[in-house]
């Protein structure tokens, strides 16, 4: 299959054969976007507002052709054309999570910057540390905007979707902002809380111990 493609490293390495798939501006920030599920384009615009509408639909156009993204209509009554990744897009996570954690120890990394609600999920999970949590078992329902997810701890691993927790342990609600700098330690959520930043109910030990076991950033 030809994709694509103007730019090409043309070598036999497998790496190089998966930049050229990937590597591309953007198109990885797009499998980030797309890891928790379907995207209409405006909603992908959303999470990348420095990307041109132009831009992100060449990406799409090269990640449907590599076989990584492919477009289908949701059933009625929404109807809507979304993005989402193949199976084959899916094994990427791996290497976002990874990448994430290498990227986190750059002293060049402007932690004041916007960052989209999926990839503070990233950062969520790529921050995890299972050695200290190994005793924690609980479910959050966090609540970012308009974005919903659940969040799951249990035995070790972080798992976090999209959706309504139906009878979680604590409910966070809160902003992007805030939750960043919670998430990069930047802030403390009795702080927070207390400057209405953020809503809490539950648990709120269990909120404590798990932004205890995220990393410190750098």
């Amino acid at each position: 299959m030809d994709v694509a493609t103007t730019r090409t490293y043309r070598q036999a390495c497998s790496a190089a054969h998966a930049l050229d798939l990937v590597g591309e501006r953007w198109a990885l920030l797009i499998v980030r976007e797309l890891l928790l599920g379907p995207k209409r384009f405006t909603d992908l615009r959303a999470g990348l507002p420095h990307a041109s509408p132009n831009v992100l639909s060449q990406r799409l156009r090269e990640l449907e052709q590599a076989g990584v993204v492919r477009r289908r209509k949701l059933a009625p009554p929404a109807g809507s054309w979304v993005y989402e990744l193949t199976e084959w897009g899916l094994e990427l996570e791996p290497v976002l999570l990874h990448l994430a954690r290498w990227g986190r120890r750059s002293p060049l990394r402007d932690r004041t910057a916007g960052a989209s609600v999926d990839a503070l999920m990233l950062a969520l999970r790529s921050g995890f540390d299972p050695e200290s949590s190994r005793d924690l078992n609980a479910t959050y329902a966090l609540r970012i905007g308009e974005d919903t997810f659940v969040v799951r701890v249990a035995d070790g691993r972080l798992t976090v979707v999209r959706g309504d927790a139906p009878d979680p342990d604590a409910v966070i609600d809160t902003d992007a902002r805030t939750f960043a700098s919670l998430v990069t330690h930047q802030q403390r959520l009795s702080e927070a809380a207390a400057s209405e930043q953020l809503t809490l109910t539950g648990d709120a030990d269990a909120v404590e111990r798990l932004l205890q076991a995220l990393a410190p950033p750098g």
